[in-house]
């Protein structure tokens, strides 16, 4: 006989039945062979992470990471512990300096990283990822960097010089590290309640041997991981790993932060540079239509309004040469026109986006308002794309912002512009994936306390039936 588990008593008074994964009953009075109480607990389908970088997370959680330093000399003073406590580092990762809160108002140079670390091999990315710091002692192993498109004399480096330096510094990680990394950003999913991620693994980012690893880290923590492959093309390579589609981080365009988004018009704060477009439609349209053929998911990491429209003119011209098989997703969607949108509506295109990048970054006295001007009111627009028929799907983009589902719906509820503001029902369901507790469904279930609290507390988390998580009561 099948194992029968009942959550019981939760807030709403009904019972809530578990039996071979799925969920077996709902309703009032249920017996099971195990009954757990819940005393007025509130049950809820687990979280969806949709956009996470798994290894680089778990180096975040588990090495240098630089979000809260409040000055540039705070961010070196914490390299140079960092180096102290790793003598025997091949290479120092740091993650999360963000210049535009600083006083000093720039990011370090790699001569500040060679005096915090003195010849260690040292790499640290800005909060956005599209744009690094590199020590001398790094840079010296990146044959030609300094010929490279997006190398400055100053050892910050983006566009392919970033890349460079990141191929070789894939050479100086271990396995063992991705996998221990791995693990560490799986555990930490699990405590917030997430029980599938979405993995937006990229030739860029990090090796395609990293992803075996990151499913093992998943199976052994109990994670659902649905994995994605942002190469261009590669569909011979995504059937060889067995990824969902060709999409995640396939970059049609770079970030604000670091004024490499394309942009129609310049950056307010840079007159010199509308940032950096990387794909053609022509590119875009034969990437869907190949695709479409194999059976994948397409998307692409598009950002700036004339990247986003670049990418829906790609999409158009793939429907009409064979109608757009719908399902496709383009990731973070923050400057659409309404053209963009009601493309993405018509050929149902999923927008996975997120909405810490608001609270963070957003309103009139921050970084966005720094680099678009007035055009910040647009960015983020949850309730136009929702409104037009577009289905929503949160994450975190993690490391680029904290693991946290409650903390991004409340960015999505709270939204500085009140004409980009979603209801809470809207904001949990597109981090949940439009999952219910109706009979049949998969048995991935958190069960909360103190959902008037900014960080409600998890009692309970459940895939597939089984307890990965259990809290205090």
């Amino acid at each position: 006989m099948a194992e029968r588990l009942v959550l019981r008593g939760s807030a709403d008074g009904t019972d809530l039945a578990v039996e071979d994964g799925v969920v077996a009953a709902v309703g009032p009075d249920l017996d099971g062979s195990t009954v757990v109480e819940l005393d007025g607990a509130t049950v809820l389908p687990a979280f969806v992470d949709h956009h996470v970088h798994t290894v680089r997370t778990g180096f975040a959680l588990t090495g240098l990471d630089l979000t809260g330093s409040p000055t540039l000399t705070s961010a070196l003073d914490a390299l140079a512990a960092h180096a102290a406590a790793s003598p025997g580092a091949g290479v120092l990762l740091g993650q999360g300096w963000d210049e535009t809160g600083w006083a000093e108002g720039r990011p370090p140079t790699g001569d500040e990283l060679e005096r915090a670390a003195p010849g260690r091999r040292s790499y640290l990315t800005r909060v956005d990822g599209h744009s690094s710091v590199v020590s001398p002692a790094l840079a010296a192993l990146v044959p030609g960097v300094a010929d490279l498109d997006g190398w400055t004399p100053d050892g910050r480096v983006e566009r392919d010089a970033h890349h460079a330096v990141r191929a070789v510094l894939e050479t100086l990680i271990t396995d063992a590290d991705r996998l221990d990394a791995a693990r560490a950003a799986c555990r930490a999913m699990a405590a917030q309640g997430i029980a599938t991620f979405h993995e937006n693994a990229a030739p860029h980012i990090g090796p395609e041997t990293e992803i075996p690893l990151v499913r093992r880290a998943a199976e052994e923590v109990g994670l659902r991981a649905v994995v994605y492959w942002g190469e261009l093309m590669a569909v011979d390579t995504a059937r060889r790993l067995g990824v969902a589609g060709l999409a995640g981080d396939l970059i049609a365009d770079g970030a604000f932060g670091s004024r490499t988004a394309a942009l129609r018009s310049p950056y307010d704060d840079a007159p010199h540079t509308c940032g950096h477009g990387y794909l053609t439609a022509e590119q875009v349209r034969d990437h869907v239509l190949a695709c479409d053929e194999a059976g994948l998911q397409a998307g692409f990491h598009v950002i700036g309004d004339a990247a986003l429209d670049e990418v829906a003119d790609g999409f158009e011209l793939a429907d009409a040469v064979h109608p757009v098989r719908p399902g496709h997703r383009l990731e973070h969607v923050e400057l659409p026109s309404d053209h963009v949108v009601e493309v993405m509506a018509r050929l149902r295109i999923t927008a996975s986006v997120q909405p810490v990048f608001d609270a963070l970054w957003g309103g009139p006295d921050a970084m966005y308002a720094a680099r678009l001007g007035a055009r910040w009111a647009e960015s983020n627009p949850f309730a136009r794309l929702h409104r037009a028929g577009v289905r929503l799907a949160f994450g975190s983009d993690s490391p680029v912002t904290a693991l946290g589902p409650w903390a991004a719906i409340r960015a999505a509820v709270e939204h500085h512009h009140p004409d980009h503001r979603v209801p809470h029902d809207v904001a949990l369901a597109a981090h949940t994936g439009g999952a219910t507790l109706a009979v049949g469904q998969p048995a991935d279930l958190a069960v909360w306390r103190d959902l008037d609290a900014e960080q409600p507390t998890l009692v309970r988390l459940l895939v597939g039936g089984r307890t990965l998580h259990e809290g205090d009561a």
